[in-house]
């Protein structure tokens, strides 16, 4: 009975040793394709955002516009969102604001792919027609990407001063703490040692009777070793 115990509890053991292994190679494996994924994606944000530059730059005309609408709101959303979402892991009250931001990503989003669609559009005419329109939109959501990004940055910004004046005034006090306690120690040791001395002549010349044995250290020191060459000390003769 006791070694088939035995084998069952090592059987476990194992199987425990080999779950755990398993659960460890998928988490490696999925933190490797996530890592992979955001490659992916920020390699091909680059290439899509480089092409609107391009087209923004070196096209005319409706091709034109429509690439710098999206360039334009891509970059500010962008901006705004990194803004944010790295603000919000020293100040929490950022968390409103992410939650407005994310309303304003789904018109953002929506706006985007409209404009991608209308790229492929073959009536240039009825998009010409319809450029006020998208502009005006593109505009709303920018400015309101832009104000919620500047103002968690002066939000930090402020931030940061108030804590460095702070700061500064706390140093200063500690400082000037520092040397007024400096003095004060001078002054108190001296008015200790003139004190110490008075009482120390008064006594004397008071006739005062001498002080009883003074106390044992607290470690006093070990008696003299008796090496076995040194010859032992004869007794006094007495009469």
């Amino acid at each position: 009975m006791e070694a088939g115990a035995l084998i069952i509890f090592a059987l476990l053991v194992l199987f425990a040793f080999l779950g755990l292994g398993v659960w460890a190679a998928v988490k490696v494996v999925g933190a490797a394709k996530r890592g992979v994924d955001r490659t992916i994606t920020q390699a091909r944000r680059t290439v899509e955002d480089t092409a609107l530059r391009a087209k923004s730059l070196g096209q005319v005309g409706v091709p034109g516009a429509l690439a710098q609408l999206r360039l334009d709101l891509r970059t500010s959303m962008r901006a705004t969102q990194q803004a944010l979402y790295q603000g919000v892991q020293t100040d929490a009250s950022l968390k409103e604001s992410i939650g407005l931001f994310e309303r304003l990503s789904a018109h953002g989003h929506e706006l985007d792919e409209e404009l991608k669609r209308l790229e492929q559009e073959p009536d240039r005419r009825r998009i010409a027609d319809g450029l006020p329109e998208l502009r005006e939109r593109t505009a709303k959501i920018t400015e309101a990407s832009d104000s919620l990004r500047w103002a968690a940055r002066d939000r930090a910004r402020r931030f940061a001063q108030d804590d460095l004046t702070s700061l500064s005034e706390q140093i200063e006090m500690e400082s000037g703490a520092l040397r007024d306690w400096s003095r004060e120690s001078v002054d108190d040791l001296a008015a200790a040692a003139e004190a110490a001395g008075a009482t120390g002549g008064s006594a004397a010349g008071d006739g005062a009777p001498a002080a009883g044995p003074r106390p044992a250290a607290l470690n006093p020191s070990a008696p003299a070793a008796h090496y076995p060459w040194q010859k032992t000390p004869r007794p006094e003769a007495t009469t």
